[in-house]
This record gives C-alpha cells, sequence and structure tokens, in this order.
C-alpha cells in the first residue's frame, strides 16, 4: 500500500478530467483526501470545466483541485505541467467510432507517447492507464476472456485505437522504465457526463421507443463509481501490477440492458425483446439510412459481424482480488444512467 494515501497530501495529475471516467476520478481523489491536478484542452469552455470544479466546491476542497490546459496531441510543456506530481493517470482519449478515423488513433497513440514520454522526464513513480475491454477483445467466442488476451480484429477505429495505444503504452513502460498499470474497463454507466459517451448514448431512443428490438451484442458492464475507484486502487497498491479487466457484469448484451431499463421503469417504451440475428440487416440498413441525415453509425456490417463473432464473457476476478472492489449492482448501473436522462 502506498503510504500517507487518505487524507495526506500526495498530488494525482489526471488527463482528460472532463470526460465521464475522468471526472469520477477527480471526485474519488478528492473524497479520499488527495490533490487533483486536472487537464483539459479548452480551460474557457465551460462544458470541460464547471462540472469538475463542481465536485471539489461540494466536498469543500477547492483548494485541492487545480484544472489546467492541455492537448494531448501537443508534445511540449506536459513535463512541467506534471512534474512533482506523485503519479499520473491517463485517461485523455477520443470515445467514439463515427468521428474522424485518423483522429481517434492519432489522439490515443500520439497522446500516449507524448504522456508516457513526460512520466519519464518528470520522473513519475507510477501511471495509471485508462484502456478499454476493447483492447482485451470479445473473442474467441465460448471461453472467460483474462488479462492474458488481446483483440486480434479491427472493426473500428476505436478498437484499433485502444488496441494499439495499450500496446504502445506497454512498450513506452519498458522503454523508460515505468511503474504502468492499467485499467480496462467495459461498456461504461452511470450519471455524471457532460456529454453521453456511446456507452450510454443509446439509452433515450430506447425508453423513447425509437426501436423496437434490441440487439444481442455484447456488452460488459461497470458502474463509473467502479472505474474510478479502480484507478485510485491500481495506483494504492504496490502488488497492483499489469492489466486489469474491470467489468464485473459479464455475459450481457443491449438486448439485456434495455429489458433491464423496462423493467425498472415500466413507463418507458425500451424494448423487452431481442431481435432475431437473422434480421440484424434490418438494423444495418436503418442505420446506414439514418446516417445520411447525419446520425451517428453504430451498426455497420463489420462491426456487426465481429460483436456475433463473440461474447462478453470477461473475467474481473483480478480488479475483484487484488483491487477489493465491491462492485455496484447491475440494477444501479441501469437505475443511474437512466435517471441522468431525466434529469
Amino acid at each position: 500500500m502506498v503510504e500517507g494515501t487518505e487524507g495526506v497530501s500526495r498530488t494525482i495529475f489526471v488527463t482528460g478530467v472532463n470526460g465521464h471516467i475522468g471526472n469520477h476520478i477527480v471526485r474519488d481523489l478528492l473524497e479520499h483526501g488527495y490533490k487533483v491536478i486536472g487537464s483539459v484542452r479548452n480551460l474557457s469552455d465551460p462544458q470541460k470545466v464547471d462540472h469538475v470544479r463542481q465536485h471539489a466546491i461540494d466536498l469543500g476542497c477547492e483548494h485541492r483541485l487545480k484544472i489546467v490546459e492541455g492537448d494531448v496531441l501537443d508534445a511540449d510543456g506536459w513535463t512541467e505541467k506534471i512534474i512533482g506530481c506523485d503519479a499520473l493517470f491517463h485517461t485523455a482519449t477520443v470515445y467514439s467510432n463515427s468521428n474522424d478515423a485518423q483522429m481517434i488513433i492519432d489522439t490515443a497513440t500520439k497522446g500516449t507517447t507524448h504522456l508516457l514520454t513526460a512520466a519519464k522526464s518528470a520522473n513519475i513513480p507510477r501511471v495509471i492507464y485508462t484502456s478499454s475491454v476493447a483492447a482485451v477483445g470479445f473473442h474467441p467466442k465460448g471461453r472467460e476472456k483474462t488479462e492474458e488476451d488481446w483483440q486480434t480484429l479491427r472493426t473500428s477505429p476505436y478498437t484499433v485505437a485502444k488496441m494499439e495505444s495499450e500496446k504502445l503504452a506497454w512498450e513506452l513502460a519498458e522503454q523508460h522504465g515505468l511503474d504502468l498499470r492499467v485499467i480496462n474497463p467495459g461498456a461504461v454507466l452511470g450519471g455524471g457526463f457532460v456529454k453521453p459517451t456511446p456507452s450510454v448514448d443509446y439509452f433515450p431512443e430506447a425508453m423513447n421507443g425509437k426501436f423496437p428490438f434490441a440487439p444481442k451484442i455484447p456488452i460488459p458492464v461497470v458502474h463509473v463509481r467502479d472505474v474510478a475507484r479502480a484507478h485510485r486502487r491500481a495506483y494504492e497498491i504496490d502488488e497492483a501490477k499489469g492489466r486489469f479487466i474491470v467489468a464485473p457484469h459479464k455475459n450481457k448484451t443491449i438486448a439485456d440492458v434495455c429489458r433491464a431499463i423496462r423493467e425498472q421503469y415500466p413507463d418507458t417504451k425500451s424494448p423487452r425483446h431481442a431481435i432475431p440475428r437473422s434480421l440484424m440487416f434490418i438494423v444495418v440498413f436503418q442505420d446506414w439510412f439514418m446516417g445520411l441525415f447525419g446520425a451517428e453509425r453504430r451498426m455497420t456490417r463489420k462491426a456487426v459481424k465481429g460483436y456475433f463473432q463473440g461474447d462478453s464473457n470477461l473475467s474481473s476476478r483480478k480488479a475483484t482480488e487484488i483491487l477489493g472492489i465491491e462492485w455496484e449492482s447491475f440494477e444501479v448501473c441501469i437505475q443511474d444512467t437512466v435517471e441522468a436522462f431525466l434529469e
């Protein structure tokens, strides 16, 4: 265990604090007595800073939070920003499947290079890196996947970005002698986001009955508070080496999520039934058609084919045992996400 953590002045630098995971990490760290320096790309944008600062206001510890400006695509200036900190939590990324593919990949890989190189220069003793189960993969089907598994498909720019950037992080850690620990979350549910991520952005459509049937696409689920706790615990526990899959609600599908929404909120129109795999071509066509009118595409033929080749049977045993996390229930994951859209 890292000495002097609870309530003693240790400073953690967190990139991407405006994001769903990043701002929850800030709150969790502040709740446990840490000083936090967080980075955002645009310090003058209230949507990137106000909700983060609100955590410190709520907790009465504004003096322990500082937010600075920094773009992970820029190589310069990061060493000066993070020097003197006790750890770097690198969460900044682009979580999207529809934006410019090269931008998604560059943000992940170049950002990783810039921040881990700066960590070496600043003599940061420990780095906690946010990856994804997208880097672990959902294949082969029918077998529990562990931290030993790696993604083999290239079905979307996000999948490619997470796989390539995490492998790059391990290479840089070895090259620079960094103490690197990696968190691989599943689909992150829960409230506290400014802009809905792909893990939750289909909730309003489901709740409003925009689709009568839900696809049985694999989706391992975790609450955002548990993801934040996992980052902190990976820093605090000396024995917490390597990767940690953080996806306790495994063997779930989008159809299971939609059914749970309807069960907990009967007044919604969330679909109770799953669409047969044989009819998924209708979903792909509808997704393509809506894309013509500017809607974000989620169901390309390539992506759907990859989904059904795998499953969401991923093991979070290592995180449970070593990080000691008592997971939020699946019901709470659904409830907190729905409530965020009802506010």
